[in-house]
């Protein structure tokens, strides 16, 4: 059985769906996690690619759900990214990443993904930071991100059906670099439901 992990923050036990390369929890609660190389969650539309391989530090929230945190991350190579996750197998997921985009610069981007992959970007933030978060809303979830930890802009909001077993948390991602650390400060969970959809709040 996998080590439980315990983060103040949150109330129920984690544990690693995937290993990462390193991870470590700091002083300040803050938890470290280092992407192995070429690591990615992604089921191509095109039928080219199916990677399942990031890790994934999960937990069984309840059906109404806030989980944020502040991401940072040391980018590195595209695509690089520090991820919010829900995940239900290998058919059934969802991430809102902070990546780094063939552009080179750092981006929010979310996948959706029931048997293949929607993927879309969102908006560009300046600097290596920023705010995500997840809601639970019974049968569907939306995804917020933020400059300030107080502002919420909406990034998605959509449905997985109902699938068994879903777990939410934290990821890493270096789907072309051989390494990418994203750290998690700032982490927030409360078992509530999101009083406005469109303005987060």
């Amino acid at each position: 059985m996998d080590k439980l992990i315990s983060l103040t923050a949150i109330p129920f036990a984690l544990s690693w769906d995937i290993p990462p390369q390193q991870w470590q929890l700091e002083p300040d609660e803050t938890l470290a996690i280092t992407a192995g190389p070429i690591t990615d969650l992604f089921t191509d539309p095109g039928g080219t690619v199916v990677k399942n391989d990031s890790s994934r530090l999960l937990f069984a929230p309840p059906a109404e759900f806030v989980l944020s945190a502040r991401v940072t991350v040391d980018f590195a190579s595209t695509f690089d990214a520090g991820v919010l996750v829900l995940y239900a197998g290998p058919d059934f997921w969802a991430k809102l990443c902070f990546e780094f985009s063939p552009q080179g610069q750092p981006m929010v981007v979310s996948v959706v993904n029931r048997h293949l992959s929607d993927d879309c970007n969102s908006v560009v933030i300046n600097g290596n930071s920023v705010y995500l978060r997840i809601a639970g809303l019974g049968q569907a979830f939306a995804f917020h991100y933020s400059t300030d930890g107080q502002t919420w802009h909406m990034v998605r909001y959509f449905s997985l059906g109902q699938p068994d077993s879903l777990r939410a948390g934290f990821s890493a991602q270096s789907p072309t670099g051989q390494s990418c650390t994203a750290r998690f400060s700032a982490i927030d969970f409360a078992a509530r439901r999101l009083a406005e959809l469109r303005d987060g709040s």
